[in-house]
């Protein structure tokens, strides 16, 4: 059975990382790369509500006893398949994966006029995660 609490603590991170996302989402692209902090605290929190994506895309597999996924891509994929997640959001999710792998291991290679752009245009996809994963928490409780 999935535990709904620890669900609910990592989309409160989500939350959480969005909310100080938001912010920059006002700032020019000048602004935004002209400030160490900003670009830092940006990479940071993208990387911390994707891991919390992450997290709950294995708690489900791993309590639904779905295929082990390959790569942090691939756990999406799988939730996808099963109709947990939409297939229509799959590539972005698995996007947001590789994105996520990119700012941890190949940090030196991260843009951060593509991490600028990310937040203007792509912070609704959090949203529908969550909004996907709660309607999942839901029949899950019928």
């Amino acid at each position: 059975m999935v535990n709904g609490e620890k669900v609910r603590n990592k989309i409160r991170e989500i939350k959480k990382a969005v909310d100080k996302l938001q912010k920059y989402r006002e700032i020019s692209e000048d602004q935004f790369l002209q400030n160490f902090e900003s670009t830092d605290a940006a990479r940071y929190n993208l990387q911390v509500a994707i891991e919390a994506m992450l997290d709950i895309a294995t708690h489900i597999i791993a309590r639904k006893n779905l295929e082990l996924p390959k790569s942090n891509a691939e756990a999406f994929a799988i939730l996808c398949r099963h109709g947990i997640l939409s297939r229509e959001k799959e590539k972005v999710y698995m996007a947001m994966a590789r994105f996520r792998n990119r700012i941890v291991h190949l940090y030196d290679q991260v843009d951060d006029r593509e991490v600028h752009k990310i937040i203007r245009e792509n912070l609704p996809d959090y949203s529908v995660f969550i909004g996907e994963v709660t309607m999942f928490m839901e029949r899950e409780a019928d």
